[in-house]
Formats: structure tokens, sequence, C-alpha cells
């Protein structure tokens, strides 16, 4: 994939300029402010893996909206496609109506889809809407009222989701009583594992014997289970990669006892980790697949897509009116023939290589970085203060980002202490490289710092 575009950023006034501090005043005044913004930028508008703010910075994309801008912003095809479906209607209500744009759409996501065929697809809106989707589809599928969720996951913030979610506290604050018979259990985290564990796949193997001895045997029936809900790499919980023997053997847990797996991949799909889905990694097929972000390359749009066996809700049973939307379905088609054409899913895989063995050169001369780990452009970079007892870097973590932020690099975090790496996968390779070149240059500095002030 080649370009003719910049590479570099350029930033013309300190951010936030005047007319970003003008709209962030009003932001302020006129905006519930219940989510937190990572830095003062405004932006006005973007092409591909470049953003230019208000006040005429430019700056490279390295979080791409939040992982959703897998085919970069603006993306020409995409653009395409939704003017011309615009020319013809803009809505209809799917669940009402019939139109063949959805279809198309379906049949590609059952075509990529890592789950049993033959399979059916359900709209939604978001990736919350696709995880209560999936919450709905695993009950009614199996009669069963408990749903078993790790800790570390983020599912979203409607009430199911967030039932589901547990990331952060305040994510969950004064909304209780949540949906209930909901179990929460640890993830394996081999960086952090919650119990004595010498190796990642020790730390897999007790994960799946504390859910077999305690969860199954003191506390709920495996027979009232109606599935496991995962990420099956955590992202706002700190792109933690679970070691490879975990996915196999939860399967094995779950087929035994006839517990659905539902793997989230609202962040994690469309070719993030170098797969079409981050679960394809392990050799394992959920019964459900839950997605949003980057399938319509920035409309709003999501999908829950399933064996047919288990989207079972009978007609009136589950219904959206805008899910489906027509416009986001042609964006979609768009998409998904963009990546294929352009081999995105492999391009990633080539990138995330790359820039995992730079950052693990870094870890050698670094001591801020306790740990790398990823797959594909979806990279996490954990940040302690001390090695030996990982006391995570939350103060250098935010110096961090508002340093690269001025110098025109848009990282943002995950965890506690982890820099998320996710840039669109159409990034220019030079432009990748200096982003990274810019995040070691920016610790080394910071590590340094820190040495001169202790």
């Amino acid at each position: 994939m080649t370009s003719d575009k910049p590479v570099k950023p350029r930033i013309i006034v300190e951010p936030p300029g005047p007319k970003a501090r003008e709209v962030i005043e009003k932001d302020q005044k006129l905006l519930m402010q219940s989510f937190a913004r990572w830095y003062p930028l405004v932006v006005e508008r973007a092409e591909d893996y470049l953003v230019w703010d208000v006040d005429g910075n430019m700056y490279i994309d390295l979080n791409a909206g939040i992982a959703v801008l897998n085919v970069g912003s603006s993306n020409p095809d995409v653009v395409k496609a939704a003017i011309e479906q615009l020319k013809k209607f803009t809505h209809y209500s799917l669940t009402d109506f019939y139109y063949e744009v959805a279809v198309r759409l379906a049949e590609k996501l059952v075509e990529i889809a890592p789950v049993e065929k033959p399979a059916k697809v359900f709209f939604t809106n978001s990736g919350a809407e696709s995880i209560e989707a999936s919450i709905k589809v695993s009950r009614y599928s199996t009669r069963r009222q408990y749903l078993i969720a790790f800790l570390g996951a983020f599912h979203g913030r409607t009430m199911g989701a967030v039932s589901l979610t547990a990331s952060k506290p305040v994510q969950r604050k004064w909304f209780s009583p949540l949906l209930p018979s909901v179990i929460h259990v640890p993830y394996p985290y081999p960086y952090r594992c919650p119990f004595r564990a010498e190796t990642p796949e020790e730390c897999g193997e007790a994960i799946i014997g504390y859910i077999e001895e305690w969860i199954f045997g003191k506390m709920v029936d495996p027979a009232e289970v109606a599935a496991f809900i995962f990420e099956p790499i955590q992202g706002e919980g700190g792109y933690v990669v679970p070691p490879d023997n975990f996915f196999s053997k939860l399967e094995k847990l779950a087929r035994q006892h006839g517990i659905l797996l539902v793997s989230d991949e609202v962040q994690t799909g469309f070719c993030r980790t170098g797969r079409w889905f981050a679960i394809e990694h392990w050799g394992v097929k959920p019964d459900v697949v839950a997605t949003a972000k980057a399938i319509a390359g920035g409309l709003p749009l999501g999908a829950v897509i399933g064996s047919e066996k288990v989207m079972t809700i009978e007609p009136g049973g589950h219904a959206t009116t805008f899910g489906g939307n027509p416009v986001s379905a042609a964006a979609a088609i768009a998409v998904i023939d963009y990546m294929k054409r352009e081999r995105l899913c492999e391009r990633a895989a080539r990138l995330g290589e790359k820039v995992l063995k730079r950052l693990n050169e870094a870890k050698e001369e670094i001591e801020l970085i306790g740990d790398v780990r990823g797959k594909g452009l979806m990279i996490g970079v954990e940040l302690v203060r001390d090695r030996r007892t990982k006391e995570p870097a939350r103060k250098e973590l935010a110096e961090l980002l508002s340093r690269l932020f001025k110098k025109g690099y848009l990282f943002i975090a995950a965890g506690i202490s982890v820099v998320r790496i996710a840039p669109p996968l159409t990034i220019a390779e030079e432009a990748l490289d200096n982003a990274i070149e810019a995040l070691i240059e920016e610790l080394k500095r910071i590590d340094l710092e820190r040495h001169r002030t202790s």
C-alpha cells in the first residue's frame, strides 16, 4: 500500500489553540460531561491516518477513533457507497420491512465470521446494542439465566452491557441494581496473573480451575449457565492478550456443559489483530460474535452473527428501529470489500510484528516499560514505576500522552497504565515508524527525568 500523504505531524500552534479552546468551553456548558476526554483535541477534518484540528494543526492518528477507522478516515470507497445509498433511501426500518443491501451485507458477514454455518445476523447500532442482543440470544436459545463474564472486561454502558463490564468502578457507580445472574471471574492476564503461576499457560489453567472448582463447584450449577461472554483480547481493560492455551480449555469446558461462547469482537474485529476476528488466533469457534466499531468505516452500525441453532428469538422478541440502516450497511459492504482487496488483515499482522519487535527492543533500555503485548495492530505497552513491584505508572502515562499530543501524535491509554497502539490499518508504514520512534523517545525522556528526581 503506497501513499503520498505526509508521514510526520505539523503543529503550527501549541494545542489547544484559540479556536479549540472556544469549542471546548461551549462543549462543557452544553454537553453532559459523562465522558472523559484524553486531551483537548478538537477535530475539524480527517483523511486516512491524518487528523486536522480547528486551529490548523495536523496529527498522525494512532487510535483510529477508538479502533473504529480501520480503513482510515473518510475512506473514498466508503464515502462513495454511502453517497450512492443516500440518493436511494436513508431509512425504512429493517425490522418491519425488507431491503437488499442488508441481505448482501449479511451474506458477507456470515462468510467471514468464525461461527458454525449455517449462520444468521441481527443488525444493531453499536457495540453495546450488539452485547444486549447477544445476552438475549444466549438466554432465549438456552433457556438458562446465568452469564459468566470476566474481570477487566468492557462490554458497553447500557444496563445489560454494563452488568457484564468490570473494567473501572466509575462505569458502574450508582447504577445498581444491574442485570441479575451475572458472575465475574478473573481473566488470564499473564503480566498480572491473579493466581500463583510461573508461566502464562499456568495462569490460563488456573482460571479454568477456578471456574470448575469455585464457580461450578460452590456457586452455580453449570446447567444454569447460558454463556461465557468475553473479549478475546481485552481492550479497555489494558489490551490484555490471554495465554495460548486458555480459549481451547474454555471451549472444552463450555461444550462439556452446553454453555454458549459469545466473543465480543467490537474492538478486535475487522482485521485489527491480523485476522478478521481475534478469536481465530486460537482456532476456537464461538456460537455468537458481537461486532460494531470498524464494521462500517465510522458510520453507526453493529451486528450479532451466530450459528442458526442459537439465533432463534421469535418474531417480536427483539427488534430495533435503526439497526441495519441502509446507508451504514452500504458502507459496511464497502469496508469488507476494501479490506479484502487491500489485504488489510495481512498488513496489520506484518506491521504489528514490526512494531512489537521494535518496542521489545526499547523495553531492554527503558525501565518504565513493564510489558509489551498484542496481535496485529492492537498493541499495548504497559508502563510501571518499578518492574519488581509492577506499580502502575499512572502519572507518567498521563504526561506521556500529553507530550505526544503536543508533538502531533494521537495515542490513548487503556487499563491503568497501558499505551494503546491501534492506528488505522491503512497508515503509511513510515508514518507508523515515526510515531513509534516518537513514543520511544518520550518514554526515554520521562524515564531519565524520573531517575534524576528520585
